[in-house]
């Protein structure tokens, strides 16, 4: 449960509060059986004092005023960790015949005019592939910087953070993956969060093939591109060994599942699913399969095996093939080994928009440097935003970057990321701090003066202080550290103590910029995994 002043809001007027049951933390909000194996129906009765509006993912709600009195009831079974509860300065617009946005009142111009009318289209296409939208309504509620993850698909009523609006692609993809859950995730669950790829995996599949319904193949693949471009990363900082890497994790006793979330669990699940409809010869038949395993086991709880069998079944003549068995692919290693997917899709039908990437980092990455004029007549701002950040993660790749490939990439493109949406900025940014480049460091100031999210904090403090910056760093903390959620500042903490001794409390209030002592909590034995892993799998849930 998260209590935020006033201060960590947008509007800076009221309180709020929000909970995040996923995966195994409502145990802390109300007595459960906190497993994904179990589900009911609920109910609920919040008092809130006047001028708090009070939400939570459930199908019938009411209000007495003169009482300050809620009433909720969610008539399906869902397990624990869906039931959410969201209250504050909040506000709604309608956005569709079954939809309504919510957002305090400086952000709902914004979030309607990213999302009016475009949602309803999401959710006709997501029933034509995959049969009626159950919840009967589709809200969405967007969260102060100071929510944990970038959205949660609580049925009826998904969170997502405010943070994302600004990025219009971002925005898409992660609404569209949480309306994919509303079949894969929500109504069909993992049995177990060993086998969390079963929700997201299949959700990942199902939001693609809605957004190249929507929006056409040449997108889908090249969102799929930087994911998978962003999974070989991981994969590379974990080590291809590495047991998180296998889809059926084993959950040691005492270990959160939540530490389990990677993008293993989204993309080599993805890869798992894809491989699967390619075996049908076509993705319509694998809608169908899809559609009859929704309609099977919604609103019950289930394991690979019941997915699989399923699948063979609708399918006898794969079933004959025995392709549960071919070498090399067999659905077993699917499950259980360790490393990269043991097959990835075609991506051929992006590249009319990957092409032009790919060319342009060769540009700037082969030596000798002789092609700066084709390379600065690159316009990144007529790319769209998933170009632009796939450029960057592979010049992240690539650093830290010979003194004058990073100074002519400056010269060309510094000010037009200026004007870009964050997840661009952040990128761009990162590349600044990892190759020590000083006259746009004043840019990595400004943006951490202006951010609270975790997202957009924890990859640039990681870089700062891996590398020759950590003073740096200090400085901006003590200037911000007051606008930043606890949880957020003891993280930070957590990174900027890592060598150092602790060091005595003193006053922060007298802190001045040059103040060379910092105030550090007590160090954490673990190590972070670094900026990339963080950034990485700061995925929707």
């Amino acid at each position: 449960i998260w209590w935020l002043d006033p201060e960590l809001t947008y509007g800076n007027a009221k309180p709020f509060v929000f909970t995040q049951g996923h995966s195994v933390c409502n145990r802390s909000f109300f007595p459960c059986f906190d497993t994904p194996a179990v589900k009911c129906t609920y109910s609920a009765t919040v008092k809130a004092p006047a001028g708090i509006q009070v939400l939570m993912s459930a199908t019938q709600s009411s209000y007495v005023e003169e009482e300050g009195v809620y009433q909720f009831y969610m008539e399906y079974p869902v397990p624990a960790y869906l039931v959410a509860l969201v209250a504050g300065d909040l506000i709604h617009a309608d956005i569709g015949p079954r939809s309504r946005v919510w957002a305090e009142p400086c952000l709902l111009p914004t979030a309607i005019s990213k999302l009016s009318g475009i949602v309803e289209r999401w959710l006709t296409a997501a029933e034509s592939l995959y049969g009626p939208y159950i919840w009967g309504r589709y809200d969405i509620v967007f969260l102060p910087p100071s929510f944990p993850i970038v959205a949660m698909e609580n049925p009826c009523l998904t969170f997502i953070i405010s943070s994302i609006l600004e990025s219009d692609e971002f925005l898409i993809i992660d609404v569209i993956h949480e309306v994919a859950h509303s079949w894969f995730g929500n109504a069909v669950t993992n049995a177990t969060w060993e086998e969390m790829w079963l929700s997201e995996g299949l959700a990942t599949y199902a939001q693609r093939r809605i957004t190249t319904e929507t929006y056409g193949a040449a997108f889908t693949c090249l969102e799929t591109a930087f994911r998978l471009d962003a999974l070989h990363r991981q994969m590379k900082l974990l080590g291809e060994d590495n047991p998180v890497s296998k889809l059926q994790v084993k959950l040691e006793p005492g270990v959160n599942p939540s530490n389990l979330m990677n993008l293993f669990t989204y993309e080599k699940g993805y890869c798992f699913v894809y491989y699967l409809s390619q075996l049908c010869g076509d993705p319509r038949h694998f809608d169908s399969f899809l559609r009859a395993y929704i309609e099977k086991y919604k609103f019950t709880s289930v394991v690979a095996q019941d997915l699989l069998d399923s699948f063979l079944n609708f399918f006898p003549e794969l079933k004959e093939q025995c392709v549960e068995s071919k070498a090399g692919l067999e659905f077993e290693r699917w499950l259980n080994a360790t490393g990269p997917p043991l097959a990835e899709p075609d991506l051929s039908q992006g590249s009319s928009l990957t092409r032009p990437v790919e060319t342009l980092f060769k540009l700037w990455t082969t030596e000798p440097l002789d092609s700066v004029a084709a390379a600065s007549s690159v316009d990144l701002t007529k790319w769209r935003t998933f170009q632009t950040v796939l450029f960057l993660d592979r010049l992240l790749d690539g650093s830290p970057l010979p003194h004058e490939v990073i100074k002519k990439l400056s010269e060309c493109y510094s000010s037009q990321l200026d004007s870009m949406n964050a997840e661009i900025r952040i990128r761009w940014l990162q590349i600044v701090v990892r190759n020590d480049y000083y006259p746009d460091l004043y840019k990595v100031r400004r943006f951490l003066e202006n951010q609270m999210s975790r997202m957009y904090t924890i990859p640039l403090y990681e870089d700062l202080c891996t590398g020759t910056l950590k003073s740096f760093a200090l400085e901006i903390f003590y200037q911000t550290q007051n606008q930043l959620h606890p949880n957020l500042r003891k993280t930070i903490q957590q990174i900027l103590s890592q060598g150092l001794n602790p060091l005595p409390a003193i006053d922060t209030t007298a802190v001045t910029t040059d103040t060379p002592a910092m105030v550090l909590e007590d160090k954490v034995s673990e190590a972070t995994n670094g900026a990339i892993s963080l950034r990485d799998v700061n995925v929707s849930a």
